[in-house]
């Protein structure tokens, strides 16, 4: 027997980043958008814990205990007391560090995976409480939806959508590794007052009207230019999408992925044949949201 849980990708349309902390976290005012890009994630009984990965750029993803997924099963068996022996097979959708937690919904797909092969029956409570041990992304891919995430972004406020939201990603030539892009917002801001991070509620009111103009000028995100400065050539990108008649441009998460909301799936599908021919980016993706957080597809 085998259970393969869907996971999605995710958007962040506001990114509010507070001061580092004393434990190196920054707090955060983040409002995902889950998006219909998904990774799958195989559970498999098995002799041992074995982690295998295939899809675009399969060859990037650790396949050792470091993987999140594996990490997941790690810390569900400890939590029951059981070895932790299942062959998790991740089929990959989700750009690899691209700022769209692939790794983190990879995380909660094995979580939900391992629960329902052996029928550990854990609560959706103790799900998200080992969700947000792995990664501060991690109960957001196992909600889905959209949400506000505060704290380090692993507590969640879920939040009313009133439509589809329709986007267009651009992926970068390379990666960008989230930690490094937090401390270079730490650089960028050293003298500075930082305020607290706060949602702002034009972003929810856009959310909850299901209008993608209105949404269009309030989306944000505050790592943007440690991105860019990590990473110029993203501009060119954001240009490109901006000139083929994106309601918006931003970086995604962290980055290195560029996305761009349309007005609906035809602008998008037109946005999208744009900035393939740019020469801007190495792949193009069309998704909507809101899309459903980790789902089991069977057994």
């Amino acid at each position: 027997m085998s259970v393969t849980v869907r996971v999605p990708a995710k958007v962040n349309v506001q990114l509010a980043v507070g001061a580092a902390r004393p434990d190196g976290f920054h707090d955060l005012a983040n409002v995902f958008l889950a998006v219909s890009l998904y990774d799958e994630v195989t559970a498999t009984p098995a002799g041992e814990l074995r982690v295998t990965c295939e899809g675009p750029d399969a060859d990037q993803v650790p396949l050792d205990r470091t993987n999140l997924a594996a990490r997941a099963a790690l810390a569900l068996a400890e939590r029951y007391g059981r070895a932790p022996d299942v062959h998790l097979h991740i089929a990959k959708d989700i750009p690899v560090a691209g700022g769209m937690a692939g790794g983190s919904a990879d995380c909660a797909g094995a979580l939900v995976a391992c629960d329902a092969l052996w029928g550990t029956g854990a609560s959706r409570e103790e799900l998200l409480e080992i969700c947000a041990e792995l990664g501060s992304d991690v109960p957001f891919s196992l909600v889905g939806g959209a949400a506000l995430g505060t704290g380090r972004g692993e507590r969640l406020t879920e939040l009313e959508v009133g439509g589809d939201f329709h986007w267009v990603f651009a992926l970068a030539s390379r990666g960008l590794s989230t930690p490094a892009v937090f401390r270079e917002f730490d650089r960028l801001g050293q003298g500075l007052d930082i305020p607290e991070p706060v949602a702002d509620q034009a972003v929810l009111d856009a959310l909850a009207k299901g209008d993608p103009a209105a949404l269009a000028v309030t989306v944000s995100n505050d790592l943007q230019p440690a991105a860019l400065s990590l990473f110029p050539e993203l501009g060119d990108t954001l240009a490109a999408g901006r000139a083929a008649g994106a309601l918006a441009a931003l970086v995604s998460g962290s980055g290195p992925t560029t996305a761009f909301l349309a007005t609906d799936a035809r602008s998008a599908s037109d946005i999208a044949g744009v900035l393939r021919a740019s020469g801007t980016c190495r792949d193009v993706r069309t998704a909507s949201g809101p899309a459903a957080g980790a789902t089991v597809l069977g057994s």
